[in-house]
């Protein structure tokens, strides 16, 4: 992953979840805090403010990642914070800096590395997993497209458009699920029938990940 489309798809991401943060903000309103799109379009803003400072321009595609996700971690309230930034470090972290000599891992492989990095990551802190209503239920179905993309000869950019269609099709599984995690938990049996707003803002972000991916990237996956 190059640092120009790092920095592109935070950019993108930032840019649709300030469109969508009334809507992002109306499902938190109906099973949680209703801050769910505010929180994030704030997060979202102070990292392109990062991003905009001169020498984030020099910094490697992880690095930026990892700074995006510390970011987040402070400054953005409630769970989704923590589990964003968290997700966005460990990412970061995933993704190999390039040494001089050393063959090129292919594009596909890095982001499944790094997507892997980021669903464990909220799966271990948020404890949860598949079916409990939350952002994994959105996550897991696009790593696995990009999984079973991987080492078939995928063009990346139809890996990553697989990936967003996944993750959009667990955003709507998630509306007849009970919560079982989070403050919509709470909510028992009345949890169902709504869309997940945690699943709802992952979805946007894969799919800001597919559409920002730059020419030079769509390489075979094999």
């Amino acid at each position: 992953m190059s640092a120009q489309w790092a920095q592109a798809w935070l950019r993108a991401s930032a840019a649709v979840v300030h469109d969508r943060s009334t809507w992002l903000t109306e499902l938190d309103a109906a099973i949680g805090d209703g801050d769910h799109g505010i929180n994030l379009d704030r997060g979202f803003g102070l990292v392109v403010a990062r991003l905009d400072a001169q020498e984030a321009q020099l910094l490697p595609a992880g690095v930026v990642l990892a700074e995006a996700g510390r970011v987040m971690l402070g400054s953005v309230g409630g769970a989704s914070g923590a589990l964003y930034g968290r997700a966005l470090a460990r990412a970061g972290a995933a993704i190999p800096e390039p040494e001089a000599g050393a063959g090129e891992v292919p594009p596909l492989e890095v982001i499944v590395r790094a997507f892997e990095a980021a669903v464990e990551a909220i799966a271990a802190l948020g404890r949860s997993g598949p079916g409990d209503k939350t952002m994994l239920d959105a996550l897991v179905p696009a790593l696995g497209a990009l999984r079973a993309s991987a080492g078939t000869g995928t063009n990346l950019g139809e890996a990553l458009a697989r990936a967003a269609q996944a993750a959009e099709a667990g955003l709507e599984a998630t509306r007849p699920l009970v919560a079982r995690r989070g403050r919509a938990s709470y909510l028992g049996e009345r949890s169902a029938g709504h869309l997940d707003p945690g699943a709802a803002s992952s979805a946007l972000l894969v799919r800001a990940l597919a559409e920002t991916c730059p020419a030079a990237e769509r390489v075979s996956a094999g």
